[in-house]
């Protein structure tokens, strides 16, 4: 049973770091693309940023402040976010799939989420 499970959120002020880790079981997953995306509460899901075979990729918002990586042999990828906003409030979940992309329905697996709030 594949599963991928979230942690590291939690309340911080804005301009504060937070680390993501997600980790994966039940399949190797050095060969996938790995993503974060989040979702403020009454908005759509959307894109954070992706690695795969070594390159990284980001939404606009976000680039510059946070940085995602991976541990292949501990099959967990971290998401570090750095000078939080209060507009980067939201559940944070990740992904996982064959390709690359900024969409959501390009990936087969998804974790839970983690809920990440930054107060003004």
């Amino acid at each position: 049973q594949v599963r991928l499970v979230e942690s590291g959120g939690g309340l911080v002020q804005a301009g504060d770091s937070l680390r993501l880790s997600c980790v994966a079981s039940g399949r190797p997953f050095g060969a996938s693309a790995m993503a974060w995306f989040r979702q403020a509460p009454g908005k759509e899901r959307e894109f954070v940023a992706v690695i795969m075979s070594g390159h990284q990729y980001y939404a606009d918002s976000v680039q510059g402040r946070f940085t995602i990586s991976r541990d292949i042999g501990k099959n967990t990828v971290y998401l570090q976010m750095n000078s939080l906003k209060p507009e980067d409030t939201g559940v944070y979940s990740c992904a996982a799939g064959p390709l690359g992309s900024s969409l959501n329905d390009r990936y087969q697996y998804w974790g839970q989420g983690t809920q990440v709030t930054v107060s003004s």
